[in-house]
């Protein structure tokens, strides 16, 4: 019995699963801020022996894919009433655009999706209503959360290589991603904008 015992005062048997389920939940509704829950996560790993950088960002990577694949299943078999619930805060526009662009360029989408704010889920959603293979989308999503990961964690081992401090490296990595992803969405409307007044 005791081989099967579990200590939950153990940071490592809270963390991971912690982390999965944070980053699962977030990539399916986005109430999560997962970016900054990698970046601290990865500051925690640099800064502590409680987390190792290489577990954290396999963690990350397979709850995003996961939340990911979740997200385009429902918009692929779920009917509109899913594809509604799915899609909450998102615009009639901003899916119609989105299908617009999925049909020229696909796959780099799901990609560039990932890594914009507010790009994630109406690409999965196009993706699934428009019927993008799976064949297509799982290695492409995957690949996708992995450069979405890299990223992230790359903050936080920035914050971490320079505080000792784990709260302070946290904290730092979740501010850096929180300005990264505000840089990202203000370049991502410019790119809109300026498509949008282009004869």
């Amino acid at each position: 019995m005791s081989t099967l015992a579990v200590d939950w005062t153990d940071p490592q048997t809270i963390g991971y699963p912690a982390l999965a389920f944070a980053v699962l939940l977030g990539s399916i509704v986005p109430v999560v801020p997962t970016g900054a829950l990698v970046g601290a996560a990865a500051a925690v790993a640099m800064t502590t022996h409680h987390l190792s950088l290489p577990l954290v960002l396999v963690v990350s990577v397979l709850g995003a894919w996961v939340g990911d694949v979740v997200t385009y299943a429902v918009a692929k078999i779920g009917g509109e009433r899913a594809v509604r619930l799915v899609s909450r805060g998102r615009t009639p526009e901003q899916l119609e655009s989105a299908r617009v662009r999925f049909t020229r360029w696909g796959w780099q989408l799901i990609v560039v999706g990932r890594l914009v704010p507010a790009g994630r889920i109406p690409t999965l959603v196009a993706a699934g209503t428009l019927g993008y293979p799976w064949r297509r989308l799982l290695p492409t999503a995957l690949a996708a959360c992995v450069a979405w990961a890299i990223a992230y964690a790359l903050l936080g081992v920035l914050s971490g290589g320079i505080f000792d401090n784990p709260l302070v490296a946290s904290l730092v990595a979740a501010a850096l991603v929180v300005v990264v992803s505000a840089l990202s969405a203000g370049v991502a409307a410019l790119v809109r904008r300026r498509r949008s007044t282009t004869p």
